[in-house]
């Protein structure tokens, strides 16, 4: 697999993504500073390189423009990770030979899909320059990933995907009420798999807009179907790509779906991450405040991964915020995490947000968030997600 270089000062930060891109089968190293993330990248010429914009001594920038003037690393891919969004951060750094920016906070499928995209480039270029160069087994993985996710969308329509419901149980009353969907994929020619492979690849893509489309219809049939099954008091959530939430007739289709479908608007959930919305907070509010006028749910996604953007959370139309479970994995023996997300479920109270604890897999943390007045938990503890037949086991 290919080496990634991470150069985060930010512990919590760079741990957190070593521990991402391992899970994935990356060779990673890391640096807790600029100059130490240069040494490496020279003595270990890594295949990517992450790279913090502001850190002490040695900035982003400094490294890039190191990089930049030496030739053993002069062609290596360099993506920034900022909480800066400003359109002059983005345009200094290209300008110098970043090869793409990642605005923290980002998501899991975010990450990966900027570091599949580069890993390709990067693959084409070296055998463009050197034709005797042996490619990492990634770029032909990848390529036929792409054939096949061409065909299972434009010519199976979907056979081969399905939606897969993970319960979402309340603390109090210890019943389900509500079940996020998500997308599995068994493809013909490679078997199952897994969404951080093919998630990434269809929004860099742009598959990742037909597919959505489906999943939003699929959904919503689906609790037509439990409704007339007589199961009314579940809401069921569906995630959105940016490239989706961007879409000029997002409204209008969510709005034929559910009139299509003879639903209450309230029945569905659409959660976005912080990340998506910060790319333009005033166009996403504009779409946000449309969507809550209709009467549909949103829950912000994955919250307090990397930089939390707080002073705007009080402006935003939201109904539900759902800690990462980066913070809840053995939150009760953690006393930064117990900390931070003790302070998470206060704020998301006064402001009259529901909160989704997402990823409990222990009884001590059930009892940590049960202890914090978290309203619901979403994990392997009470089950892992399920097709739409086992899942509605539980109601009979």
């Amino acid at each position: 697999m290919p080496k990634i270089l991470i150069i985060e000062d930010e512990e919590a930060v760079r741990e957190n993504i070593l521990d991402l891109l391992e899970a994935e089968g990356f060779e990673t190293l890391a640096a807790a500073n600029g100059r130490i993330g240069l040494h490496l990248a020279i003595s270990e010429a890594p295949d990517l390189i992450l790279c913090d914009l502001m850190m002490p001594e040695m900035d982003g920038y400094g490294v890039l423009r190191a990089l930049r003037e030496d030739r053993s690393t002069a062609i290596i891919p360099f993506i920034f990770l900022t909480a800066k969004s400003a359109k002059s951060d983005f345009r200094q750094g290209m300008d110098m030979g970043a090869d793409d920016y990642i605005t923290k906070p980002f998501t899991r499928a975010e990450l990966l899909s900027a570091i599949m995209n580069r890993l390709e480039k990067y693959a084409t270029l070296k055998r463009y320059l050197s034709p005797q160069t042996i490619i990492n087994n990634l770029s032909p993985k990848m390529h036929l990933l792409e054939i096949s996710l061409h065909r299972a969308i434009k010519q199976d329509k979907f056979q081969e995907f399905e939606i897969y419901y993970q319960p979402i149980v309340d603390m109090n009353s210890g019943k389900i009420v509500a079940a996020e969907s998500l997308l599995r994929w068994k493809s013909t020619e490679m078997g199952m798999i897994y969404p951080t492979e093919f998630i990434p690849l269809a929004e860099t893509t742009g598959l990742i807009v037909p597919l959505g489309k489906w999943v939003l219809k699929t959904v919503c049939q689906q609790i037509k179907s439990w409704r007339d099954a007589g199961i009314y008091s579940m809401i069921v959530a569906v995630n959105l790509s940016v490239m989706e939430f961007n879409q000029p007739d997002l409204i209008q289709k969510i709005v034929n779906l559910i009139a299509m479908n003879d639903l209450e608007p309230h029945c569905l959930e659409l959660e976005l991450t912080e990340s998506m919305i910060m790319q333009d907070i005033n166009s996403a509010i504009a779409t946000m405040n449309k969507l809550q006028s209709l009467g549909i749910k949103i829950a912000i996604d994955d919250f307090g991964s990397g930089y939390s953007s707080l002073i705007y959370l009080k402006n935003l139309p939201i109904n539900t915020l759902k800690i990462d479970r980066y913070f809840i994995h053995n939150v009760a023996n953690d006393p930064q995490k117990s900390a931070i997300t003790k302070a998470l479920i206060e704020m998301a109270h006064n402001l009259n947000l529901d909160v989704v604890a997402e990823g409990v897999e222990t009884e001590a943390e059930l009892a940590f968030l049960r202890q914090q007045n978290c309203n619901s938990i979403q994990g392997f503890l009470f089950s892992r997600p399920l097709p739409a037949a086992e899942f509605e086991n539980f109601f009979n």
